[in-house]
């Protein structure tokens, strides 16, 4: 089973502690986003979760406790964009986030590592001069610490459209002369571009338009191979393996004005005053009337072949 950390928010980054006294516990409690009293309860044991999936913009707060996660097998997205304050308000300083990459990658390695340069907007500040720029500064500190960089454009959610309205989305044209200088950028640093979700016409141009978590990249990370069930992808159009996700909307504090899990400041304000480390549950605790039921685990390597790191 693969066991995803980011997609409802951002856990090394704000609940690094709760997860690896979760890895100590063994468990952990899961609310349905869209049924709230159905929680499922997972097993945290390698034995069944083949790898865990982080993604993050700030890996730093988990190094203290890097090692309590190593009987585990690890995939690593930090997304590291150009954006200041006025978009990201809570991000730390992006020298701080390579640096941390950089520790982490040391002690994963770089195969199990993956930058991520996205959302991509365009307005009067951040150009397409200045991403073409931004893109090859930060390929170049990050050069030997992963082989791979996703990238993607802005998609317009409500959400995104609520807490950011001036926002527009890129133009095809525009996506061509990005994807063209980045691929450029990533091959003189030993990198694969890869797209998150966007035209195959990209190809032409030099992105990997196959997918950023496919099974396959998966697969290079941890070194095995992976038997997995046929419709398990999570999207339409999408080769990518993003189920099982153990976090919550609307409990992410980076803010960032183009952030699709938020609602609002004020309820992430709130849900973050409930959370208790040593609960099972991210935010708050098991009520009376909760149905806890169990997540179904079966590992998917095939230990009938490994594959060499």
């Amino acid at each position: 089973m693969i066991l995803n950390t980011g997609s409802r928010t951002d856990i090394p980054a704000f609940y690094s502690s709760w997860f690896c006294n979760r890895i100590h516990e063994g468990f952990l409690y899961v609310r349905n986003p869209y049924y709230p009293r159905l929680v499922t309860r997972f097993e945290l044991d390698p034995k069944t979760v083949d790898v865990i999936v982080f993604c993050t913009k700030n890996p730093g707060p988990a190094l203290d406790r890097i090692n309590e996660l190593d009987a585990f097998r690890q995939l690593w997205y930090v997304t590291i964009t150009p954006y200041g304050k006025d978009i990201e308000p809570n991000v730390p300083n992006k020298h701080q986030v390579i640096e941390y990459f950089q520790k982490l990658s040391l002690h994963n390695s770089a195969k199990r590592m993956i930058w991520r340069y996205d959302p991509i907007f365009i307005n009067e500040k951040y150009t397409i001069e200045y991403h073409i720029r931004a893109f090859e500064t930060i390929a170049s500190k990050l050069e030997g610490y992963c082989d791979r960089v996703v990238f993607s454009f802005i998609d317009l959610y409500e959400k995104t459209k609520r807490n950011f309205p001036e926002v527009r989305e890129v133009s095809f044209e525009d996506q061509i002369i990005l994807t063209k200088a980045f691929a450029r950028s990533a091959s003189r640093h030993h990198m694969i571009l890869t797209s998150c979700l966007e035209s195959k016409e990209l190809a032409l141009y030099g992105a990997d338009t196959n997918g950023c978590m496919t099974k396959e990249i998966i697969e290079e990370a941890i070194g095995e191979q992976l038997n997995i069930p046929k419709g398990s992808n999570a999207r339409e159009g999408c080769n990518c393996l993003l189920g099982n996700d153990i976090g919550a909307y609307n409990t992410c504090a980076h803010f960032c004005r183009y952030c699709y899990a938020n609602y609002d400041r004020e309820i992430v304000i709130r849900n973050m005053k409930h959370h208790d480390p040593d609960s099972p549950l991210l935010i708050g605790h098991i009520e009376k009337d909760d149905i806890i039921r169990d997540a179904k685990q079966i590992s998917n390597i095939n230990h009938q072949l490994r594959l060499e790191l």
